[in-house]
């Protein structure tokens, strides 16, 4: 659902009044703020702003399945260059120009993320590989849905989203700022979410004009039922928002954000999250990241995707400073692809990924995951990388002790609840 710019009265002339009015504009508010509720009716909210200098928590989805075998490539597995011939990265030792960059003697991390480097250093990175869901469809629309709702595979009929049952489990109080989505889709994750807005930018984001503003603000200060506490609550996020333009906003520490989709999105959550506003989730997608063909290996369709990333990863770090020991960001995909490249030069859907950990309370400084191997007998049929990590024990990790949600097993219902240490 994309987010409603133009604003009408309920009349289409301007006159509110009553509170068929107010409830006019609750439904107003809905379509401009994509604002869901926990329960069927806006009214039904309780509103109370969140404490403040909270922890962040902010999701990168890689939209298409990325090729964790080539972001994260295990060279130090002679099968790893038996099977990809041609897209097989020349190993760190190698006497060629660009070449992975060593992790710790067996994987390698591609050079086009060389904007991850310095994070791997300091100790703010960790990868988890042979990551993701029991989904064995390699749809892409069944992945994604299944990985938004945090389920264990496509047959679970849990509702919601899993940022949605985490939400409305941990204070509930339907504060329209606790999250963010960046772009013109929401994402499942964020169903029957309380306190959630979906934006394209910051930016286009207001109301037209300061009468708007005042003449709402008089028509919900006259009454102190349920509707007219939310009407008040997104009056006050609006005048906020109104107040705040990123456009004038400049980075701190050197930081250069890439001039993409993905890029303005870490930049807008960067200066909201610097605001503090009461933001706690920011929801990102990068998107085309399918590569059946011409994947390329040092350039390429892969390696420009993996640029942005690593770029704007390394500016969002670089500009929160000291304030990323309080954010905590995930990069997640579908699916990974075939341990083997196509004939198309480029690589199928397949299994097991990669996650990304990176911020505050990351436990770094290896690849974590017990890999599975890349021989024919370890290989999941018809050719994928076998999966030895739930992704929703990463997730489930991150809420519990980043977020404080105790009760992470009614976000991922009926996870076995391994232990992975990834944070603290």
């Amino acid at each position: 659902m994309a987010m409603n710019e133009e604003w009408y009265s309920c009349d289409g002339q301007g006159n509110w009044s009553g509170a068929s009015s107010r409830r006019a504009f609750a439904g107003l508010a809905l379509g401009s703020l994509v604002w869901w509720a926990a329960g069927s009716a806006l009214g039904q909210v309780s509103l109370q702003r969140p404490a403040q200098h909270g922890n962040v928590l902010v999701v990168v989805f890689l939209r298409g399945g990325w090729d964790a075998l080539n972001v994260v490539a295990p060279y130090g597995e002679d099968n790893y260059y038996r099977l990809r011939p041609t897209l097989g990265l020349a190993k760190p030792t190698a006497g060629v120009g660009t070449k992975l960059r060593d992790l710790d003697g067996f994987f390698g991390l591609n050079p086009a993320l060389s904007g991850l480097f310095p994070a791997w250093d300091d100790g703010d990175l960790a990868i988890i590989h042979a990551v993701g869901s029991q989904d064995r469809s390699h749809s892409h629309f069944e992945a994604m849905a299944t990985m938004e709702r945090g389920l264990r595979d496509q047959n679970d009929s849990t509702g919601g989203g899993w940022l949605g049952r985490h939400l409305k489990l941990t204070g509930g109080t339907g504060w329209p700022m606790r999250a963010v989505s960046w772009g013109e889709t929401v994402p499942e994750s964020l169903g029957g979410a309380t306190g959630a807005i979906g934006v394209s930018s910051i930016s286009d984001y207001s109301l037209r004009t300061q009468s708007h503003l005042e003449s709402l603000e008089a028509l919900y200060s006259r009454y102190s039922d349920p509707v007219s506490q939310a009407g008040q609550n997104t009056l006050e996020v609006l005048k906020t928002l109104s107040k705040l333009d990123p456009k004038d906003y400049k980075p701190s520490g050197g930081a250069s954000y890439p001039d993409s989709r993905l890029g303005r999105a870490l930049r807008e959550s960067a200066f909201l999250i610097k605001k503090e506003i009461g933001l706690e989730v920011a929801c990102m997608d990068s998107t085309g990241w399918d590569s059946h063909v011409t994947q390329g290996t040092t350039d390429g369709w892969l390696w420009t995707l993996l640029k942005d990333l690593g770029d704007g990863l390394e500016a969002f770090r670089k500009d929160l400073g000291k304030e990323m020991s309080r954010v905590t960001v995930v990069v997640q995909s579908e699916f990974g692809r075939r341990v083997f490249e196509n004939s198309g030069l480029g690589t199928d859907h397949g299994s097991g990924g990669a996650m990304f950990l990176m911020g505050g309370g990351v436990q770094a400084g290896k690849v974590m995951g017990d890999w599975p191997g890349l021989a024919p007998h370890q290989v999941v049929d018809p050719g994928d990388l076998r999966i030895t990590t739930d992704y929703r024990d990463v997730l489930a990790e991150v809420l519990e002790k980043r977020l404080g949600n105790r009760e992470v097993n009614k976000v991922f219902p009926g996870r076995a609840g391994k232990k992975l240490n990834l944070v603290i």
